[in-house]
């Protein structure tokens, strides 16, 4: 079970041969001074396996400039103590600093007064904060919640639960093939039963733009409520709540170029005083007894306990960022950066790109399918070239179902990225697409056994303890977490090909980003051992695959549920190379096995 030297997923190599050459920033021929915004976000100038990072996973989070670094730093070294409660100086200093950071976020969202803003973790706690208020005061049996195919999972599962427990019925508004929500459907949806219109600004699957002022003028005339997401809206474009008409807006801190843990709720007072709190405690009361407890007035009724003073300090520190860049110059220089990067992967061989709606955003996301590529296989191949790309459901897979793909490659823009890095990963994924297709079929094919057309295997060692060993003996002599990654794509090499054929028989495994499917069954000739088949779209979980049947295949069940697989995996280094989301897909293949053992 050594490793071989091979190709990178059947002809991508580790390092692609004849390497493109990285790119090199160069000034916009537009206006927008690219160079210089680049060099005040400090992680821009750093490597990513050896190469310089080329960063296009804005939707997920953005860089960070030297200003909203040095805002947090010089809170923590000159003002850092606790807010709202003390009488001395210090105190005083960081509740105004704080207090002035609610003010900004005001301005920056034209709400009506500071009161409107309340500070959260995030843009889900943002959305869940409003849920939650709405299903202990407002939403009855029979009422109705509107949602879109485009939202985000934070901006459906807790309407979602908010329906569970009032009995309320969430409803969907549909998109058309480009991405594009159907307004004719929408109408149709809204009725006098309808209380919440809970939608997304900016999708950050798609980028699609939603007319979020026609989706709140037509829910008003209903009498409905209106939540918009945000998140991805804030950092590219001018944000006016009173304009919109919404009663909630909701977007985070991290996706404006700020700190981490922190987000944002705006709500109309009379909407703010009308919900209830969302968490009690510190700062949130303005009398307590063990017989009554009064709130405090807003903002501070939604903000129990010690809040993320300086988080909200950065917010307000990357506001002033943005808006000394220019916003609408960044916008524009955006716009032109998307249609040239549309441009550049259209002409990428077998390259598809799903969501072109007429008004869009700063997201591209797509598919190779000629070759097919699985996109957990392309980002990873694009990261070994430096290029950080996001792959997966990205929290949308009612989404996903309905453009019936399992996942996308999503290149995410912001004001610092350049038209070099474009071409380089147009470049890249033009040598990776080149090299899949040139590359022979390694896969085995199946050797067929009995009635399901597939052969199950047989035990690969006397005990999955003594083949754990052989394993850890190739991991451990490896030593880097790319060196295991090779290994588990030589793995996947060896494991037959049965995609096809297990997708008609079984249902997915849920949980992994991947399209895994899994069959097991007890073992003809042993009733008390398990013996499972399995394959996946992507290489590197066609790899995890062959590593867990050499370990559980064939094996007693009380053998299997006694192995401590998560001490093996620690011990070999996967706990370093794995994804939280790989964790998580592994760990889901890793249950469905053991729960067909304990049925032994």
């Amino acid at each position: 079970m050594g490793r071989r030297a091979g190709d990178y997923n059947h002809g991508m190599s580790r390092s692609l041969d004849n390497p493109i050459d990285p790119p090199k920033v160069t000034a916009s021929a537009k206006a927008w001074p690219v160079e210089r915004i680049r060099a005040e976000f400090p992680i821009l100038a750093t490597q990513s396996h050896g190469r310089p990072l080329v960063y296009l996973d804005n939707g997920a989070t953005t860089q960070k400039p030297q200003a909203v670094i040095q805002a947090e730093l010089e809170f923590y070294r000159t003002q850092n103590a606790n807010i709202h409660r003390g009488v001395y100086e210090l105190s005083q200093d960081a509740t105004t600093a704080y207090e002035g950071a609610r003010h900004k976020v005001a301005k920056f969202v034209n709400a009506a007064e500071d009161a409107e803003i309340i500070f959260t973790r995030g843009t889900t706690e943002s959305i869940n904060l409003v849920a939650a208020g709405f299903a202990r005061t407002v939403l009855k049996a029979g009422d109705e919640i509107i949602v879109t195919a485009l939202e985000h999972h934070s901006n459906i599962v807790p309407w979602q639960m908010a329906a569970e427990v009032t009995g309320a019925i969430l409803k969907v508004v549909p998109i058309n093939d480009a991405g594009e929500l159907r307004m004719d459907e929408y109408a149709k949806l809204l009725s006098d039963r309808t209380k919440m219109v809970a939608v997304t600004h900016l999708s950050n699957a798609l980028g699609t733009i939603n007319d979020v002022n026609k989706i709140a003028t037509l829910a008003h005339e209903r009498g409905a409520a209106v939540l918009i997401d945000g998140a991805q809206w804030v950092a590219h474009h001018h944000t006016d709540v009173q304009a919109i008409g919404c009663d909630f807006y909701a977007f985070s801190s991290h996706k404006l170029y700020g700190p981490t843990g922190v987000g944002v709720l705006y709500g109309k007072r009379s909407w703010l005083e009308k919900l209830p709190p969302y968490q009690g405690g510190g700062d949130m009361i303005e009398t307590v007894s063990f017989e009554k407890t009064t709130y405090a007035p807003l903002p501070n009724k939604f903000e129990a306990g010690t809040p993320n003073i300086a988080g909200g300090i950065g917010l307000a520190a990357a506001i002033d960022y943005l808006l000394a860049a220019g916003l609408d110059a960044a916008a524009a220089y955006e716009r032109e950066l998307i249609t040239y990067a549309t441009e550049k992967l259209l002409a990428v061989p077998g390259l598809r790109i799903l969501g072109t709606a007429r008004e869009k955003g700063s997201v591209i996301s797509f598919v190779v399918e000629n070759p097919p590529i699985a996109s957990l296989d392309l980002g990873m191949a694009l990261d070994r070239e430096g290029i950080a790309v996001r792959t997966g459901h990205h929290c949308c897979m009612p989404l996903m179902a309905r453009l019936s793909v399992p996942s996308t490659t999503r290149a995410s823009f912001a004001m610092y990225n350049t038209e070099a890095e474009v071409d380089f990963l147009a470049a890249t994924l033009t040598k990776i697409v080149t090299a899949r297709a040139a590359a022979p079929n390694a896969v085995p094919a199946p050797a067929a056994s009995n009635g399901t057309g597939v052969a199950f295997p047989t035990s690969a060692g006397e005990s999955p303890d003594a083949v754990a060993e052989e394993i850890a003996e190739v991991f451990e002599f490896l030593g880097d977490k790319e060196a295991k990654g090779e290994q588990l794509l030589d793995y996947a090499k060896e494991l037959p090909s049965n995609f096809d054929l297990l997708k008609r028989l079984t249902e997915r495994v849920p949980g992994c980003q991947a399209q895994v499917y899994l069959l097991s069954r007890p073992s003809p000739t042993d009733a008390k051992r398990l013996e499972f088949v399995a394959d996946a779209d992507a290489q590197i979980v066609r790899g995890e695959i062959q590593m867990l049947q050499q370990l559980f295949s064939g094996q007693q069940a009380k053998d299997i549920l006694a192995f401590d697989v998560n001490k093996f995996f620690t011990r070999i280094g996967l706990e370093h190379f794995l994804s939280q989301q790989r964790r998580n897909g592994l760990g889901s293949m890793i249950e469905r096995i053991r729960t067909s053992a304990k049925k032994l």
